[in-house]
């Protein structure tokens, strides 16, 4: 039951719970802004947010079970900033004078900046706001205490939320925001919740649509049993594996196939590392084949996952059709010093033909900007992926520091320089000192490395690949042009990408000038025209290569040295084998 008598101010300053006996929570997954100011935001994103899909959860189960009292309704609004304009004038409109809270979910230190400034006008209105993410989360876990930029979030009134929500750790939350008593911060990041028994993670078709093919995701398990340096997840979510119950899988997937959504992305940092996956693929092998149900997945694994017997064989029956895999070099040094040692180079084309062999487009992380690497160096290891490694499409990065990282950790504490603007950390931009590379060198090879590997013709070898080893090649057409088009043409990273780029002129950093309307829109409509006349050459271009390929049958014998077992080939001659050995002497 709502108290007879409320604060009239609480640390966010809001004001009494109105007789309505509704709470009004807005969850909002920030965005992060481009090069030149603006928010990133489509018509329609690429990754669906998995922080938002349990947070939205959450709530459900706290509404369902009415921890506000029996007399007290919550009302949910979730929305994901990459493909939803977020205006903080109306969500003011909307909640000032009433109770109600706006949480800022799963914030990346990318994200950070923007979010603050969401909220700023937000709690000048008085409304009550909560953060959480891994920036806060890894900053407070590793850095050991209260941050610059924490500190200003909490002067503007903003409660802080370290650590993960279940375990009915949200009711709280939601407790002090309707009496008006936030705490200033809330820190679970000690107590690791059991995901067994969880409310589960679930976005309301409405929120889903606005992804490219109408993607949800949700979370199997957390933690990864692996030290990479550069990592946050293992300091935030912990080395040991944590899991929901097979049931509650198929639970999920069926509640989102009531609703129409019948495509997930498993995110797990590591899957193969689920104590249940085979359990979990079983399940889902069982929906597939005995009730015809058109499930498909995406999942992130290591580069060991092979060799878990028929991990990658169930995979494919169990309807994964898309993998992420974090190869992140070719150069035994540099995964050495990333504290990547589960990573075996002369493993990596087994394991990358396996997944052929299962039917999945393989995507693999690169991480550019290892000590001792060079433009050539990484250039020339670019090129041997190209010839040797079956892999479709691959995602160079910059080594950035992220806050969390063991990385981080040591360059803050050692006080070596760290780009003082989150902004920029997204693994696109260049946020530290190398030892053999000027700033303006490693952002220059960071762009090259995309153009390097997505060149045209490597781009039609990739397609050939597809045909030889029955993979829809119009699917792979669609997924080539589109990580094309978005490191080449809106200079954004694919898996911050979607389709039909949104630019709103007030939408921009404070810290940037509003440009006027003459000028903007005039500048924005030849963008957008420039931008997909390019686009509809480049499909309209692979689509003629696409229907050859398709009426060629000889297509389907294609081979080359990358989709070659390496028992039938000379390992002795492939680049790949020859600089293990020369690292090794």
């Amino acid at each position: 039951m709502k108290p007879d008598s409320l604060p009239s101010q609480g640390l966010q300053g809001t004001s009494k719970p109105s007789a309505t006996n509704r709470f009004r929570l807005v969850l909002i997954k920030p965005s992060h802004y481009d090069d030149d100011g603006y928010v990133i935001q489509w018509f329609r994103s690429a990754v669906p947010s998995n922080s938002l899909a349990v947070m939205h959860g959450l709530v459900l189960d706290c509404r369902e079970r009415r921890v506000l009292g029996d007399d007290v309704e919550i009302d949910i609004r979730s929305m994901d900033e990459d493909n939803t304009r977020v205006r903080p004038d109306k969500i003011v409109s909307e909640l000032k004078g009433k109770a109600g809270m706006v949480i800022l979910v799963g914030v990346q230190s990318n994200q950070f900046p923007r979010s603050l400034d969401i909220a700023r006008p937000l709690r000048a209105a008085g409304i009550q706001v909560c953060m959480g993410g891994f920036h806060v989360s890894g900053s407070l876990s590793m850095l050991g205490g209260i941050t610059p930029e924490l500190q200003e979030a909490l002067d503007l009134g903003i409660s802080l939320f370290a650590g993960e929500a279940e375990e009915k750790r949200l009711d709280q939350v939601l407790l002090d925001a309707w009496h008006g008593e936030l705490k200033p911060l809330y820190n679970y990041l000690d107590d690791l919740p059991s995901l067994e028994g969880a409310p589960t993670p679930m976005l309301p078709a409405a929120t889903i649509r606005g992804t490219i093919g109408k993607y949800t995701s949700f979370d199997a398990g957390r933690g990864c049993p692996f030290q990479c340096s550069f990592c946050t997840i293992i300091n935030v979510q912990g080395r040991k594996s944590r899991r929901r119950t097979v049931d509650e899988v198929e639970q999920i997937i069926r509640r989102n196939l009531d609703q129409g959504v019948a495509r997930f992305f498993m995110t797990d940092d590591n899957f193969s590392r689920n104590s249940d996956w085979e359990k979990i693929f079983d399940r889902l092998i069982d929906m597939r084949e005995k009730e015809g149900l058109n499930i498909k997945f995406m999942i992130q694994v290591d580069t060991m996952c092979h060799r878990l017997p028929h991990f990658i064989e169930k995979a494919g029956r169990a309807g994964v059709r898309r993998v992420f895999i974090g190869l992140e070099s070719i150069n035994p040094a540099s995964l050495k010093s990333a504290g990547k040692k589960q990573n075996k180079i002369a493993e990596y084309r087994k394991m990358l033909l396996a997944w052929k062999q299962a039917g999945a487009i393989v995507f693999a992380g690169y991480i550019i900007g290892f000590p001792g690497e060079t433009p050539e160096s990484v250039l020339h290891d670019i090129r041997v992926i190209q010839a040797e490694l079956a892999i479709d499409l691959l995602e160079p990065h910059c080594l950035t520091a992220l806050p969390g990282s063991a990385d981080h950790q040591h360059l803050y504490k050692e006080g070596a320089y760290l780009d003082p603007d989150l902004n920029k950390y997204d693994l696109e931009h260049v946020t530290t000192r190398h030892s053999s590379m000027t700033t303006p060198e490693w952002e220059k090879l960071y762009r090259d490395t995309w153009k390097e590997f997505y060149t045209v013709e490597h781009m039609e070898t990739v397609m050939r690949r597809a045909r030889a080893t029955g993979i829809s090649t119009s699917n792979m057409m669609v997924l080539l042009v589109w990580f094309h088009f978005c490191i080449v043409y809106e200079h954004i990273d694919p898996l911050q990408g979607g389709f039909l780029r949104r630019k709103h002129r007030r939408d921009r950093r404070p810290t940037l000038p509003r440009e006027s309307i003459l000028s903007f829109y005039p500048r924005l409509g030849v963008e957008m025209v420039s931008k997909h006349t390019k686009l509809a050459r480049l499909a309209w271009r692979f689509h003629r290569f696409k229907k050859q390929l398709d009426k060629e049958p000889a297509t389907k014998n294609y081979n080359d040295v990358a989709l070659t077992p390496d028992e039938d080939t000379d390992m002795a001659s492939l680049e790949m084998m020859l600089t293990q050995i020369t690292v090794a002497r």
